[in-house]
C-alpha cells in the first residue's frame, strides 16, 4: 500500500487532523504516531476496489465516519467523488469539518445525524469503518444505496463468522456477496485488512 501513496501528499491533512485531535479525541494519542500507516492509508485500501472493478461511483456515503475515515482521505484521492460523511457525533462532524474547510475541499458534505434519518437521499457506494457488526450496517446502508451501487465494510482478516452471522439480513436484501478484499498496511507488524463487498 506505501508504495502507491506517497505520504508528502497527505501532510497538510495530517497537521490538520493532529490540530483538531489535540482538542477533541478523534483517535487515541497512542495512534497518532500512526496516523498514516493505519487510518489514511487503511481508508484507501478502497483503491483496490476501485482498480479490481474498474468502477468509480460519482457519490460516496461514508456511516459512522467518525474522525473523518475513510471519507477524507477519499475525498482527497479522488476529487471527481462527493463524497457524504454522516456521523450523529456532533462534536466529531465539527471536528471534520474544521479539516474539511482547512484543505478547501469541496467534494465533501458533513451530516450530523444518523444514517436512517436521511432515507430520502441515495448513493452509488456506502462505506463504512470501525462502526458495528455487518448485519447492522447492511439496515442502515441499504436503504441509501442506488440500484447496482455497492457497499463497502472495512473489516480485520476474522470477518468469515461475522459475514456468516449476516447472510440472513443479506439475502433478505438480495445483495450479492462478492469476493473479499485483502490488503495489507504498510507497518512493520502484519497487519491484514479486508473489504467486505456486497452489491445491490
Amino acid at each position: 500500500m506505501n508504495n502507491l501513496i506517497p505520504k508528502s501528499k497527505f501532510d497538510d491533512y495530517i497537521k490538520l487532523f493532529l490540530e483538531q485531535n489535540s482538542k477533541i479525541n478523534l483517535i487515541s494519542k497512542k495512534e497518532e504516531e500512526f496516523l498514516f500507516e493505519k487510518h489514511i492509508c487503511d481508508s484507501l485500501g478502497i483503491k483496490k476496489f476501485f482498480e479490481e472493478y474498474n468502477y468509480l461511483p460519482k457519490t460516496l456515503l461514508d456511516i459512522g465516519t467518525g474522525g473523518g475515515f475513510p471519507a477524507i482521505p477519499i475525498a482527497l484521492e479522488y476529487p471527481d467523488i462527493y463524497v457524504t460523511a454522516i456521523d450523529s457525533r456532533g462534536k466529531k462532524i465539527k471536528a471534520v469539518e474544521e479539516i474539511s474547510s482547512g484543505l478547501h475541499l469541496n467534494n465533501v458534505e458533513l451530516i450530523n445525524d444518523r444514517a436512517e434519518n436521511i432515507c430520502s437521499r441515495k448513493f452509488d457506494l456506502i462505506t463504512s469503518r470501525a462502526v458495528g457488526k455487518i448485519e447492522k450496517l447492511v439496515e442502515y446502508a441499504f436503504p441509501l444505496l442506488n440500484k447496482g451501487g455497492y457497499i463497502i465494510l472495512y473489516k480485520s482478516k476474522g470477518v468469515n463468522e461475522e459475514l456468516d452471522e449476516a447472510k440472513k439480513t443479506i439475502r433478505k436484501y438480495q445483495l450479492k456477496i462478492k469476493p473479499l478484499i485483502e490488503y495489507k498496511l504498510p507497518i512493520a507488524e502484519e497487519y491484514t485488512r479486508v473489504l467486505v463487498v456486497l452489491e445491490k
